[in-house]
Order: C-alpha cells, then sequence, then structure tokens
C-alpha cells in the first residue's frame, strides 16, 4: 500500500535535508554537497543503480525547492520600507507640466531562483505646479528578496535651481537691476517671464531700496486648482557708480539737496 503520510513538499525537503525556511543559499550549499557524494562513480562502486537514482531525486528536489514553492509571492509575510529617490524638475516642466522618465535597476529573484539584476523604464507624468516633496509611488517596483513582498519606489519632486527665479508656493520671484540714473528719472525696462515671453514695465515714480513690483497671475499654478496662478514679484537692485568726479559730486549734491 502507497505510503500518503508524506507530500511532496516534504520528499524534497527530505532529500535535500532542508526545510521550508532554507535560504537559497543553504539550499544551494546542500544540493552542491549531495550532488559530490552521488555523481562521483568511485565514491559509490558497488551500487551504481542507487548513486544513479540518488542523483537523480536530488536534482528533481533542487528544481522544486526553488522560487515557484519556497520564495512564492503568496507565502511573502512583510513589506520592506519603501525606496525613496528625488526626480528634479526645471521650473518650466512644473509651470506646464511635462512626461519624463527614469531607469531603474533592480534585484528580482528568477523562476529559478537565482537573484539576478534588471533594468526597467518608469515613466511619470508631472502635473503642472506640483512643488518640490510631491510624491508619486511606483508599487512594487523595488528589489525582491525572499520573504518579503516586493518594495515600493517612491520619487519626491525636487527642483532644479533656476538661473533668474526663486518659488515660494505659487509665487515667483525675480531681481531686477537697473541704473541709478533709471531709477531715478524712470524707465522702461523688459521683464522676462518664466514661460519664455517678455512683458514692458514703465516706471514714472522713483524707484527706491526695497521698492517691488507685484505682476498678479504670472506665477505658478496652483497644483490643485490650475486655472488660477501665483504672482510674479519683483524686486530691483539700484546700481550706484562706483566713483564720482569732485563736479560730478558737486552737480548731485545741488540736484538733491532739497529732496531730503
Amino acid at each position: 500500500m502507497a505510503d500518503h503520510s508524506r507530500s511532496p513538499k516534504t520528499d524534497f525537503y527530505s532529500t535535500l535535508g532542508i526545510t521550508a525556511t532554507s535560504s537559497i543559499k543553504e539550499i544551494c550549499k546542500a544540493y552542491k554537497s549531495l550532488v559530490l557524494k552521488w555523481s562521483t562513480p568511485d565514491k559509490n562502486p558497488f551500487n551504481q543503480k542507487e548513486a544513479q537514482e540518488k542523483f537523480t531525486a536530488i536534482n528533481e528536489a533542487y528544481d522544486k525547492s526553488t522560487t515557484p514553492i519556497v520564495f512564492s509571492q503568496s507565502t511573502a509575510k512583510k513589506k520592506p520600507a519603501p525606496v525613496e529617490r528625488k526626480l528634479e524638475c526645471a521650473l518650466e516642466e512644473l509651470l506646464d507640466g511635462c512626461v519624463k522618465k527614469i531607469k531603474i535597476t533592480r534585484d528580482v529573484i528568477a523562476e529559478t531562483g537565482v537573484i539576478v539584476q534588471e533594468e526597467e523604464v518608469l515613466w511619470i507624468t508631472v502635473k503642472p505646479g506640483w512643488r518640490r516633496g510631491t510624491k508619486i509611488m511606483f508599487e512594487g517596483k523595488g528589489d525582491e528578496k525572499p520573504g518579503y513582498l516586493p518594495a515600493d519606489i517612491i520619487l519626491l519632486i525636487d527642483e532644479k535651481r533656476h538661473p533668474l527665479y526663486e518659488r515660494e508656493g505659487d509665487d515667483l520671484e525675480i531681481v531686477v537691476e537697473i541704473p541709478l540714473v533709471k531709477a531715478l528719472t524712470g524707465c522702461s525696462i523688459p521683464i522676462p517671464l518664466l514661460g519664455g515671453d517678455n512683458m514692458t514695465l514703465s516706471f514714472d515714480d522713483i524707484i527706491y531700496p526695497g521698492y517691488e513690483k507685484v505682476i498678479r497671475g504670472q506665477g505658478m499654478p496652483n497644483p490643485k486648482e490650475q486655472s488660477r496662478r501665483g504672482d510674479l514679484r519683483i524686486k530691483f537692485l539700484v546700481e550706484f557708480p562706483a566713483e564720482l568726479s569732485d563736479e560730478q559730486r558737486a552737480e548731485a549734491v545741488d540736484i538733491l539737496q532739497d529732496c531730503s
């Protein structure tokens, strides 16, 4: 009568001398040791048939003991901490939105139970107005390892440094240098906008230290209400002359002495 008290799993565990919780390293070590023992004819000269049967059983047990059973995702009990990576975006990309891609390399468990590296491209649709720290999660795209579910990857939006603008929430700020004579007598100056256009502003008033001009609706889109935009704040840096002649100083005194 056949013995049904032992399951197929128990058979290959006992054949290799392992347990259900054995690691891939322990399985490989046990397999190599048994193969060396039963595959060498001079070590078993009196029972070649038994040696061949043992060798066949060992190989079958090894095939059954790798990934599909021992490392099946259905038996994974733990979820590792997510892996965080920065995704740098220019302010222009965050103004209009864009599609970006990144290439990742991760560990995966192959069908043979061996851990191999795999490359994959992730595509990210960046929405207009997203801010530094915005999170995009890719579930299960991190490394795989025995006994665990694949880790998640979280991308964090980071803003590249811009040569002209600084961002504060939905507002943009730009510093414009202006000569002293224009600051005192009035002028028209072009102001570059983040989208690539220019806006010409005319000033009749004196531009003094700390003077600020606010252009409504020329900032960044609000990520929750993209039809609404922040403001563009223009700050002025007045350029003073490095030196004056005695005659110029005297003329300046005559002009400015009654302005205090």
